[in-house]
């Protein structure tokens, strides 16, 4: 197949959809992507895209063709103009493309206006276009601090919906996303697909195991609003006598600074930071722990979404602790690989901490976070499921 990947984020940013896009090609597809210029997460667009240069390059068999976009900056006037100038510049790039291609993907994070180059191109040339959401909106922008009964709100309920009902085929990575798009957008008959997450296999093929005397428990990823690590650094301080347990905290985002400035304030020698590392690194912080840690905010929408680290953790082979809530508490439940609370009791998630200390269970959660993984979200399966889905809307 020829196909247009549709996405406002691609390689060098940190997102799966680089690796989903290489593995289409290793399977023979022809794989063009539509993107912005890089700026994800440090907020402006990085030296060697800027004034022009690379808008259009073939990384690893994918052609890349990068349209204007404001870097997002530190601001919500700057996100929102980055979010406009990628739905704007894009649906221009898509408009001109002479290029045919035979169906259409949309790797729908936020924000959901990302879809609107797409269907552009679906109008024009009147191709089938699957959506695949990560995020979703409005409740994205809910969870954000906009409230439900705001213009705002109002007007990004309508955009969402229509870029939703202008899919073809909607995938889902949380199977509560379906009922989301049942019940509060009204989608009854939309064609819904439940399509996990995968892990690069970067997890599952290095297992390196770092050993000391210390119970180790690593945070990595993005640390911005929606992920709550504060709530970490807060269980942090009350486990802060405990001298055998030690908070590593892996990544960067618009929260990172606020939560090294709290470990300050409360003086604690047992979180550390590392900032954001290389994929090439993560092995070796994964190895280094003895459970993996998942938070996010205490929010209705938020409980919908499955993180694509679960799957990140549960391919290394980590039990999995997390103070969460919904879809990911679920999994985490039904597959035996951890143990939870609720999202931001700081002072449960100690507590739960301590237990998995002195459970004998350790390894076990281990096995099962792997098994359950190989089971449910292997990359095969997830590659699988993608090809048969656009080969139907091709058909």
């Amino acid at each position: 197949m020829k196909i247009l990947v549709v996405c406002q984020y691609y390689y060098p940013e940190p997102f799966r959809i680089s690796d989903i896009c290489e593995s289409l090609v290793e399977k023979g597809h022809d794989v063009t992507v539509l993107t912005g210029l890089p700026n994800y997460p440090e907020g402006q667009v990085l030296n060697g895209y800027r004034n022009g240069k690379k808008r259009n390059e073939v990384l690893n068999g994918v052609k890349v063709v990068r349209s204007f976009e404001i870097g997002r900056g530190n601001n919500k006037l700057k996100l929102f103009l980055n979010y406009l100038s990628f739905a704007l510049s894009g649906s221009l790039k898509a408009f001109f493309m002479k290029e045919k291609f035979d169906v259409i993907f949309v790797n729908q994070l936020s924000p959901v206006m990302m879809g609107i180059p797409a269907i552009v191109y679906k109008r024009k040339h009147k191709k089938k276009l699957l959506l695949y959401c990560l995020d979703l909106w409005p409740d994205s922008l809910a969870a954000g601090g906009i409230n439900e009964s705001s213009i705002i709100y109002k007007f990004f309920k309508k955009i969402s919906q229509w870029i939703y009902n202008s899919a073809d085929c909607i995938a889902v990575t949380s199977s509560m996303f379906e009922e989301y798009f049942r019940g509060t957008l009204g989608m009854y008959n939309k064609k819904i697909h439940h399509l996990p997450q995968y892990a690069e296999d970067l997890f599952t093929e290095n297992k390196e195991v770092v050993k000391d005397d210390k119970y180790n428990f690593v945070f990595a990823g993005n640390i911005g609003d929606m992920q709550s690590v504060e709530t970490i650094v807060k269980a942090a301080n009350i486990l802060r006598e405990h001298s055998n347990i030690i908070f590593h905290i892996v990544g960067d985002g618009s929260k990172l600074e606020e939560c090294k400035m709290l470990s300050k304030k409360l003086g604690l020698e047992n979180v550390i930071y590392y900032g954001r590392r290389p994929v090439s690194e993560m092995p070796h912080y994964y190895g280094l722990a003895d459970a993996m840690l998942i938070t996010l905010k205490n929010n209705k929408a938020i409980s919908y979404t499955l993180p694509g680290k679960v799957q990140s953790y549960m391919a290394a082979g980590k039990p999995i602790i997390g103070s969460i809530n919904g879809e990911t508490s679920r999994v985490i439940k039904n597959a035996e690989c951890g143990l939870c609370c609720t999202a931001e009791n700081y002072s449960e998630l100690a507590n739960v901490i301590i237990q998995f200390c002195n459970s004998n269970e350790k390894e076990k959660m281990a096995q099962n976070s792997y098994d359950y993984y190989i089971k449910n979200y292997s990359k095969e399966r997830f590659i699988s499921m993608l090809e048969d889905t656009l080969n139907n809307l091709e058909g």
